[in-house]
């Protein structure tokens, strides 16, 4: 029998498990075999996995009510013998014959049920979608499962979500629903084992998808050795986390993660030089010590000075305030020319597609221009192709009528573009967007029309479309990965916001974004010591590292002004890559060795003209240097005596970093 599915790795994992019901015996016309245990054995098997139906039950199913108020879709939760632990929702497509077999204490695995959903997820270790006649067993082909596998902290398996109905209607959303929920509740399991004595480290590829479950989530305790990950996480590390030091697998030292403000961003880079973000959520007795530690210090005042009261992960902006599009440059010509061109094009029908490393402000940027344009009495609707898992993404973007699809709300949903109507729809990282998703956009562009999923209705629309891209989409259509005819129409007017590193006005930028973020109290401006060390930095994460390595030194710096030993190790360490990197000056000519460009004498950097006249500390003694200075909040003496060196050896290595000038 062929199995309908055009999904080369799903026909394979669906014809595997038919291999398999012949191996036990099973036949096509076989009856499913009931196994089920005894009211005493049932309420041993809930005791033995409480911490798992809680989890799922309190802490994770509350969160997809749109699963449960389905009134014919059930979702099943076993252990690792596919034995059920309980069950929710609605019964009524089972039939009376049926009944039994989705009670407590029953077996679904193969060898009984044949091909099915939860026996099938069991046996392969794969979330797995079971359509009706892919079931081996003729008898269970009244219905359709999705199921994904749950793994404990140790990383094994220790039970299978399942959402099962006897609708005819597409499954894709379903699927991705089920996964979803199988990461969160391996997350909360996680959190919940470890969050009391050790640290919590969230990371992801963009800053945006941070809060997204499919977020690398690593356990690590005081000597940086990584506890407990969640599969994401090694997805995204390509790396076998057991027992491993996390110094290995971020250049960030440890005493900065330990110390990071509680859950503010920060930028992170592996070994391979990719990029990362991530926040740290410290051991509960931790963040208790410091809370009373900081209420002592301020005499009653629970806010620290410099601590995060807003979202600022995006934008050099005051709290969630959308700054004016004049306040996006400083005096760059390439950002006035963007701006410009941006201001023109914003009334009429055109498209605009706007290039940029991350970190650059493409959002912040897109912000501004709505603000600017007659739109602004309705919504931007801002949308990270890039956070939407890719089962998820046409249900989100189209909306979907009520009953579309297993597990659809009853009430439906706009979508996404629906919801920008008359207003600006924002499409960040649209090269991360499915090619499938990508056809139906395509129609939305051309007929300015929206029909949900399981709809025959179209829905005008009018909105005007910005889109934003880290990558060559040019190179993408080549490869195949980007709609041509979809890439002509998002592509109307192109503008490159230039990396911070490129700026000419960054020395203002420096300042701006230091007065946006400061508090009130901390009123001193960046000294030109600061500014020099600044606008030597590559910059790496643009804009948005900027706002991270200045939150931190705020924070340090409680009211006093920002000192260079305030500023976090990493900070130095990318100078100190990018001085390495570059070739040796030659001639008699001074050359700033830290920058493609000759700085004028009033910026000259503050570092030596040569490596030949100051060879560059070793990475431990430069790392135990900036540990000891920071720890003696730059007193001299003090830090010399930790390091068993003399006065003058400190402050050679202290001009080679930079920290000082004489």
């Amino acid at each position: 029998m062929r199995i309908p599915n055009s999904d080369t790795e799903h026909d394979s994992l669906i014809l595997d498990s038919w291999d398999r019901c012949r191996s036990f015996g099973l036949e096509h016309d076989s009856q499913p075999g009931l196994q089920q245990l005894g009211s005493s054995e049932c309420k041993v098997l809930r005791e033995e996995h409480n911490s798992l139906v809680h989890t799922t039950g309190q802490e994770v199913l509350p969160f997809y009510e749109n699963i449960l108020s389905n009134s014919k879709c059930m979702i099943l939760l076993t252990d690792c013998r596919g034995q059920v632990l309980n069950g929710w929702g609605d019964q009524r497509f089972v039939g009376q014959r049926q009944k039994a077999f989705f009670q407590q204490g029953t077996s679904w695995l193969e060898k009984t049920h044949g091909t099915n959903a939860i026996g099938t997820a069991i046996a392969s270790g794969q979330a797995v979608q079971v359509q009706r006649d892919e079931h081996f067993l003729k008898a269970n082909r009244f219905m359709i499962g999705s199921a994904a596998p749950i793994f404990d902290v140790n990383r094994d398996l220790l039970g299978v979500l399942d959402v099962s109905s006897d609708a005819y209607l597409p499954q894709a959303h379903t699927l991705g629903m089920v996964k979803l929920m199988s990461q969160s509740v391996e997350n909360r399991l996680i959190i919940n084992t470890f969050g009391a004595e050790h640290f919590l480290l969230t990371f992801n590829t963009n800053l945006d998808n941070l809060d997204s479950q499919w977020s690398g989530l690593l356990v690590f305790n005081e000597e940086g050795t990584i506890i407990s990950a969640n599969r994401r996480a090694e997805l995204l590390l390509g790396y076998d986390l057991a027992l491993v030091s996390i110094s290995q697998l971020f250049d960030c030292p440890l005493r900065e993660l330990k110390n990071q403000p509680e859950l503010q961003p920060l930028q992170l880079r592996t070994p391979g030089q990719h990029h990362m973000y991530g926040v740290v959520k410290r051991p509960i007795e931790r963040v208790i010590q410091a809370v009373d530690f900081r209420q002592h210090k301020a005499d009653g005042n629970s806010t620290p000075p410099g601590s995060p009261s807003g979202d600022n992960r995006t934008a050099p902006t005051a709290g969630n305030g959308v700054i004016g599009l004049d306040q996006i440059g400083y005096g760059d010509a390439r950002v006035d020319r963007c701006v410009r061109q941006a201001e023109r094009i914003i009334e009429k029908d055109i498209p605009i597609l706007i290039h940029g490393e991350t970190g650059v402000g493409k959002e912040v940027f897109v912000k501004a221009l709505h603000q600017h344009s007659s739109r602004s009495r309705f919504a931007l609707v801002a949308v990270n192709c890039a956070a939407i898992p890719g089962e998820l993404v046409e249900s989100e973007l189209f909306g979907y009528e009520k009953g579309a699809f297993t597990g659809a709300s009853n009430k439906g949903a706009i979508g996404l573009i629906r919801k920008a109507h008359k207003g600006t729809l924002f499409l960040d990282e649209i090269g991360e967007m499915p090619l499938q998703a990508q056809a139906r956009l395509l129609r939305v562009l051309q007929e300015r029309k929206v029909t949900p999923l399981g709809s025959t209705e179209s829905y005008p629309v009018d909105i005007k479309l910005v889109s934003a891209t880290n990558r060559c989409l040019r190179s993408q259509v080549q490869e195949g990965l980007f709609r041509q005819d979809l890439y002509y129409r998002v592509t109307g007017l192109n503008i490159e916001l230039p990396p911070l590193r490129e700026r000419t006005d960054r020395r203002n930028l420096f300042q701006q974004v230091h007065l946006m973020h400061r508090d009130p109290s901390q009123s001193a401006p960046l000294s030109e010591e600061l500014l020099n060390l600044f606008d030597q930095h590559p910059w790496p994460g643009n804009i948005r590292q900027l706002i991270s390595v200045l939150q931190i030194a705020l924070a340090m710096a409680d009211e006093d002004a920002i000192e260079p030993w305030h500023l976090p190790d990493d900070f130095f360490q990318d100078i100190e890559q990018q001085r390495n990197a570059l070739p040796e000056p030659t001639g008699s000519a001074p050359v700033n060795t830290l920058t493609t460009r000759t700085l004028p004498e009033k910026e000259a950097a503050p570092w030596p003209a040569s490596t030949a006249a100051a060879p560059a500390q070793d990475a431990t003694s430069t790392d135990e240097t900036l540990a000891a200075y920071s720890l003696h909040e730059g007193n001299i003496s003090r830090t010399a005596k930790a390091l068993g060196i003399s006065r003058n050896t400190l402050y050679k290595r202290l001009r080679d970093l930079g920290l000082r000038q004489s």
